[in-house]
């Protein structure tokens, strides 16, 4: 039976069975994937993943330190499961993720219903951080519940790892690269998941065929900077590379890019995506701003001018690319004219899917300290009115669809009613794009089909079809 002390090395510590966890996972995809590693381990160590957080011997949090929001999220979701603990003498709750990377020492003082914070560096200790038998054959991690390590994030999965991705899961996530080498001054990514550390091609792959062989379909490429993925290890041109062995994976019908900066972005990267059946001509990619003042202020690496060429021969190379971006408002020093730049040319370019936040003032950044910065109802302005612009864009975008027939992975009922099914295209990624709702469809259409459908009608984010194949 598992056991986890407790105590400290002073004090013969309590032993309490431990058969149970129950996960939260907040944040990006990127935090997903490492709390399916953080499962997979956890369950090689014989603990039982459930649903009910009042079913748990251990409540674990997977937390997200990006912006203020997230943290003020990832606190929220300590403290909700906190009352869970106290209502089950023995409980453990366990932090990990972003927040305990950066802010352990002082959640430590504050939350004391905390048992451990994990920080990113050290994921592949977590069964041993647990004290769970077996786990820490050296000795090194005993009683470390209270110490609070954060280990220095250089830590990287295989796909000799363990991972949890679910039954009946037909779109999944595979991270290519951990970490990030660019200085981008508003961003904090760097001092929390350390350098960039990029996987081979041919582990990337094998992971791939393991996914493909438990039931997945689809696959989402994501890293912290997609396209400096191989850099670091000597091959600038993996992700070309990665693209087209991905396409030779038998039964992996769809692969989609996710968080490709404009910097890096080959000619033989865009050539790999046209010329590949099965990756899916869609791109996202953030690009924060359009006005060189605020872009150099950002340190990015592109200008407009050679962003504006990047899409162009995207657009010429893929006639039919969806394209989705991010933009950040309200940076330091940001102008009225700036920000009259940034809507002009998300007029021009016509992004099917935007999504934007407001810049928010993180210790530690050098965009923090910046001078010039913006009060907050003006970037909630900006944000609103960047947004209303958006709206009206992708709606038109979307109508201009209506028509069509589209290849739609169902995804089973929908969320809003059991009289429609639910689905996404090849240019609407999980969770952040809309969906397709299908009505009248046939009793033969269920979860993890890929089926050809007619689009009828469209909404801000949304369509609506029916199954013809």
């Amino acid at each position: 039976m598992a056991k986890v002390s407790s105590g400290s090395q002073d004090n013969a510590p309590q032993q309490v069975p431990v058969r149970t966890v129950h996960v939260t996972s907040l944040g990006c995809p990127k935090n997903r994937v490492d709390s399916e590693l953080m499962i997979g381990q956890l369950q090689a160590a014989g603990l039982q993943l459930v649903a009910a957080p009042e079913d748990a011997d251990i409540l674990l949090v997977n937390t997200c330190a990006f912006i203020d929001e997230s943290k003020k999220e990832s606190i929220d979701a300590i403290l909700d499961l906190a009352e869970y603990k106290a209502a089950k003498p023995g409980t453990r709750l366990v932090v990990a993720g972003c927040l305990a990377q950066r802010h352990a020492d002082e959640l430590r003082k504050s939350l004391p219903e905390v048992d451990a914070f994990v920080g990113t560096g050290e994921y592949d200790h977590l069964p041993a951080r647990l004290g769970l038998p077996g786990s820490d054959p050296d000795g090194l991690w005993q009683n470390a519940l209270q110490l609070g390590r954060k280990g220095r994030p250089e830590y990287i999965a295989d796909h000799l790892e363990p991972r949890y991705v679910g039954p009946n899961v037909y779109s999944s996530y595979l991270k290519i690269a951990e970490g990030c080498d660019q200085a981008c001054s508003f961003c904090i990514i760097p001092k929390l998941r350390g350098k960039q550390r990029s996987r081979t091609v041919q582990d990337c792959v094998a992971e791939a065929e393991q996914l493909v062989k438990a039931g997945v379909l689809e696959l989402n490429l994501i890293a912290q900077d997609l396209t400096h993925y191989g850099v670091d290890i000597g091959q600038p041109d993996a992700l070309s590379t990665l693209v087209r062995a991905l396409g030779r994976v038998e039964g992996l019908r769809w692969v989609r890019l996710m968080y490709a900066y404009p910097h890096n972005f080959s000619d033989s990267l865009i050539a790999a995506m046209a010329e590949t059946e099965n990756c899916c001509k869609y791109l996202d990619m953030p690009l924060q701003h359009a006005a060189d003042p605020v872009l150099r202020a950002m340190k990015r690496l592109s200008n407009r001018r050679e962003i504006e060429t990047l899409l162009a021969k995207l657009r010429a190379a893929m006639p039919d690319l969806v394209l989705r971006t991010t933009m950040l408002v309200g940076h330091p020093g940001e102008t009225a004219a700036d920000f009259q730049q940034l809507l002009e040319f998300v007029q021009e370019q016509q992004f099917d899917r935007l999504g934007a936040f407001a810049f928010s003032r993180e210790d530690g950044t050098l965009s923090g300290r910046m001078a010039g910065q913006l009060h907050s109802a003006t970037k909630k302005s900006r944000l609103a009115q960047l947004m209303k612009l958006q709206e009206g864009i992708s709606t038109a975008r979307l109508q201009a669809q209506v028509g069509r027939d589209l290849d739609v992975l169902i995804e089973g009922l929908s969320d809003e009613t059991d009289l429609l099914l639910q689905g996404r295209s090849r240019g609407q990624a999980p969770e952040i794009d809309g969906l397709v709702y299908i009505n009248d469809a046939p009793d033969n259409v269920g979860r993890g089909q890929i089926r050809r459908v007619r689009i009828t009608d469209s909404h801000t984010h949304d369509w609506v079809g029916h199954v013809i194949d």
